[in-house]
This record gives structure tokens, C-alpha cells and sequence, in this order.
């Protein structure tokens, strides 16, 4: 998700004054007012601590969150390169994709804060329209619980999708403090809402959920770099991370085969060049797409993954997602055998849960 606050404009209805709070004050304003802003946190902290309340620091979570982002970020792209540059290495083919799309867009102007999309979910020109597209669609009409990626491009998707009364499941940004988050229209208020659709407003208003959590997911919608109109073969941004959630909520018996799976993206992120038979078995295909300017549908006859597939998960993610360590320590008790183990990879640092 964005660093920033989202800014006024008509996807998002500015909240009548009665209903106006200084916590909804975006970043300029406070600077301009800082003795009422810094006042009414005051009050905010002080009426959490005698109410005996958690308080959450806003500042010091996005910060923390801006840097570590710019940390696996940097990693990536040395990764990438990396990998990309030997023939041998069986992701080289991926990034050579994901490369041409991130220079395509910075190159056409087709890319939108934050920039530049490099080893991002892209964020893209006319997402607002491709999110119009989704929420029109019956399957989102019918959901009642949507699984939304935390990424700038789907912002708008997680605003219709609270704003329409129904739950919302949020991952916790690369699954660092948390597992998912379930966020309701009843559990804001309208100047809050807006800011509960980034990712400081996930963690902020959002209910943290774990894996004995009895829930039912009608639809994801998941983020992407490329994906192939006419197979539902799609790459995301290199981490693995929606593939982890998927199979996480496949455990949980939260969705299964017939969940469907969408991806917005813009038109120049169609291709036709990612190989079928290269995709791993827990690589997750999508059954539509939605852009500004059309609504697929790929009849993808590609499998959907069955769970987690511990083999290809290393040491090193699992000893920085705390959930799948107890996932993991769980079956294995249960079963009384050992589950396998991936290669090892180098990672970024992880987050500190931050209270």
C-alpha cells in the first residue's frame, strides 16, 4: 500500500464536518496546524492509556514500514539481476518479463505513485476505472468476505469493497507483523474509512485474525506485474507472498477450487509470453482480469494450489513469518513427521510488531 494517506477526490467522499476528526487530518494540514494536531494525539494517547487500551504509533509503524520496504526492495532488484543474467537459473524468464513491463510502464508514463514501479505491484493510470470494472462484476456483488492485496493499485478495490458493507481481508504487508487483517464498514466511521484502505489504516482499525479463525472468503483479488489473458497465467512481484496467503487460507478451508481469483491491472500489463509449463505448482492463476478498458475472463484450465508447498519454502522466510512457523509446528505435531524444507535464500530484515 501507499506510504501517503489517499487524497481527496470523488472515489473517496470527504466526510461531512460532524463526522470530521483531527486523526483524519492528512500530513499537511496538521503541519499547518500542529498545536491543535499535536493537542488532539494528546488527548487520543491519553484516553487510551486510561481506558487501559493498546496505542498505536502511526509515525514510527509507517517509517518502519517505509524502510524495510526499501530494504526487500533493494534485495530484489540484486536478486533479479542476479538471477536474470544466468540461463541456467530456472527464474530467469520471470524477471525478463516482470523487467520489460516495469520499463514499459516508467517509459509510456503509465505508472503512478509510488514510483518508480520496480519491484512492485505496479501501480497504474486509470486503476480507479479497472476497480469500477471489478466491483460491477456479480461474483463481487454476491462475496461477502473479499481477500484483498495490501497494494496501491487495489486501493480502490478495498474502498468498494468496505464501502459496500462487505468484510474485508487484508494481509499484514509481506505477512511481517501479522498474518490477515478483517476490516467492516461497521467497525469505521466515514472519516475513517478512507484511511482504513492503507496500510497504516489496516494495522490501525483492523481486526488480526489467525489460522483457527472460522471464515469463509468469496473472492480474492490479488495483485500483479504481467498476467496472460488467455491462460490466466499471471507473475507477481518476485516475493512469493500471495502464493504463501493463498495457501494459507487453502489450510484454513477458507476457499477452495471454485473461489474465484481476480487480478486489475492495465491493458500493457497483457501478455502472451509466460510459459505454462514453466509455472510451479504453487504459482496461482486468475480467472478474470479487470483493466480501464475490458473485463476478461480466461476459462485458465491452469491448476489452483492445494495448500502450502513446504518444499519451496526456505529456512529463511519461514524463520521471518511467525505464523507459518507455528503453522508448520502444528502439522508436524499432529502427524508426528517432519515436514520438508526449501533451499535457502537471503532475505531483508523483518519488521518488529510495534504496539
Amino acid at each position: 500500500m501507499d506510504a501517503l494517506l489517499p487524497k481527496h477526490c470523488s472515489s473517496f467522499p470527504i466526510a461531512s464536518k460532524h463526522a470530521f476528526k483531527f486523526s483524519s487530518i492528512p500530513r499537511t494540514k496538521a503541519l499547518r496546524f500542529p498545536l491543535l494536531f499535536n493537542l488532539e494525539k494528546s488527548r487520543n494517547y491519553s484516553n487510551a492509556v486510561r481506558r487501559n487500551e493498546p496505542t498505536f504509533n502511526e509515525e514510527a509503524y509507517e517509517a518502519e514500514r517505509l524502510s524495510l520496504d526499501a530494504a526487500a526492495r533493494k534485495l530484489m532488484a540484486e536478486s533479479s539481476d542476479k538471477e536474470a543474467q544466468d540461463p541456467e537459473d530456472p527464474k530467469a524468464w520471470k524477471w525478463i518479463i516482470r523487467k520489460r513491463i516495469w520499463d514499459l510502464m516508467e517509459a509510456r508514463n503509465i505508472a503512478q505513485f509510488p514510483r518508480p514501479v520496480h519491484h512492485r505491484i505496479p501501480n497504474f493510470i486509470g486503476s480507479h476505472i479497472a476497480a469500477g470494472k471489478l466491483s460491477e462484476l456479480e461474483v463481487f456483488k454476491e462475496a461477502t468476505c473479499v481477500k484483498v492485496n495490501p497494494d496501491t493499485p487495489q486501493k480502490q478495490v478495498r474502498f468498494l469493497t468496505l464501502n459496500g458493507g462487505k468484510k474485508l481481508l487484508t494481509p499484514q504487508p509481506r505477512l511481517r507483523t501479522g498474518f490477515f487483517s478483517i476490516l467492516e464498514y461497521s467497525m469505521l466511521s466515514p472519516s475513517t474509512i478512507k484511511e482504513a484502505c492503507t496500510s497504516v489504516g489496516v494495522a490501525k482499525y483492523g481486526k488480526p485474525i489467525g489460522l483457527e479463525e472460522k471464515i469463509k472468503v468469496d473472492l480474492i483479488v490479488i495483485g500483479s506485474v504481467a498476467v496472460d489473458p488467455k491462460t490466466g497465467a499471471r507473475l507477481g512481484k518476485g516475493e512469493g507472498f500471495a502464493e504463501l496467503e493463498y495457501g494459507m487460507l487453502r489450510y484454513m478451508d477458507a476457499i477452495d477450487d471454485s473461489t474465484p481469483v481476480i487480478t486489475s491491472v492495465h491493458d500493457e500489463q497483457l501478455v502472451d509470453d509466460i510459459p505454462i509449463e514453466k509455472l510451479l505448482v504453487h504459482d496461482v492463476p486468475v480467472d478474470i482480469i479487470c483493466t480501464p478498458s475490458q473485463v476478461i475472463f480466461t476459462n485458465t484450465s491452469i491448476p489452483k494450489p492445494q495448500g502450502i508447498y513446504w518444499d519451496k519454502l526456505s529456512p529463511e522466510k519461514l524463520g521471518q513469518i511467525k505464523i507459518l512457523r507455528q503453522l508448520k509446528s502444528k502439522i508436524e505435531r499432529e502427524s508426528g513427521q517432519k515436514l520438508p524444507c526449501g533451499p535457502s535464500q537471503k532475505l531483508p530484515p523483518t519488521a518488529r510488531r510495534i504496539s
